[in-house]
């Protein structure tokens, strides 16, 4: 990316520690902006339980939390009707939101009883995000099969999430796609697998790839899936190689709304890691705004 403006960082972070507030809350109301901050638990919150989770974002003003299957959480498909109703009443009494929940459900399998089994545990997730409250659930391509005609695993993928998002529909759950795996993070294959899914519940989770980079520029791949664009994973907001700027900025001009999630390594000081990369976010929103 365009380097972010370091002088401008540290001016917000000279004031925000001159009124005793961190960097990433030191920020007017025009710098909110549209669209908004949240974090997913891989990898950064991986052993912190619902109520841990809940604290430490609040306390770095974090807005919203997708939870990633198998981690210390352990809200699951498994969990009872008694325990779904305690995740909900958690989430909705705080600041917190639960957006989505991180499966690893996959569709691109050329034998019909894989792909029927993984459609029955993401139609499992919609449930569980149904009962707790979640506006969605994230599918993760893991590329396409090997010996199987392109056009072929893309029809696989798309009946399979055509079928979700009619289940889901039913429970006003969204289904996001990931762009993500080898080849399936391609934007041009990532368009064809939502344009052969055809669903209006079914949408797309920009995931901040270098396959999105065309000469040093995202315009042209977010021309062909910003239409579908439900949800946005965000990785290190300092690496020069990603322009983090631009994406912000088409993300504003599109009057995206939703949330931006922090997808990063796990830290040994996760809490001030938070602070610093919100207040990196804070710079960039309102550098194009």
């Amino acid at each position: 990316m365009n380097s972010l403006n370091r002088r401008s960082f540290l001016g917000a972070a000279a004031m925000a520690a001159g009124a005793g507030v961190s960097p990433g809350e030191a920020q007017s109301p025009a710098a909110q902006g549209s669209f908004h901050l949240g974090s997913v638990t891989y990898n950064l919150l991986r052993d912190w339980d619902v109520e841990t989770i809940i604290k430490n974002l609040e306390a770095v003003g974090f807005e919203a939390v997708e939870l990633r299957t198998e981690h210390k959480h352990g809200v699951e498909p498994s969990i009872s009707a008694a325990e779904r109703s305690r995740v909900r009443r958690l989430f909705e009494s705080s600041k917190v939101r639960l957006l989505s929940y991180g499966t690893t459900c996959r569709f691109q399998s050329p034998d019909p009883a894989e792909r029927k089994h993984q459609l029955e545990i993401a139609m499992q997730f919609v449930d569980l995000a149904h009962d707790t409250g979640a506006l969605g659930i994230k599918l993760q391509p893991m590329g396409l099969p090997p010996n199987v005609p392109q056009e072929t695993a893309i029809a696989y993928f798309g009946a399979s999430m055509r079928e979700l998002g009619d289940y889901g529909a039913g429970r006003k759950v969204e289904i996001w796609m990931e762009v993500h795996g080898q080849g399936t993070q391609n934007p041009p294959v990532a368009a064809a697998l939502l344009r052969a899914a055809g669903h209006e519940n079914v949408g797309a989770c920009w995931n901040c790839n270098p396959t999105d980079v065309r000469n040093g520029s995202v315009k042209e791949s977010f021309a062909l899936l910003g239409r579908w664009i439900r949800n946005v994973h965000l990785h290190e907001l300092s690496d020069e190689k990603y322009p983090f700027r631009e994406l912000f900025a088409l993300l504003q001009q599109s009057g995206y709304n939703r949330y931006t999630l922090a997808e990063v390594a796990e830290s040994k000081e996760p809490e001030r890691y938070m602070r610093n990369f919100k207040a990196l976010w804070t710079e960039l929103k309102r550098s194009c705004g």
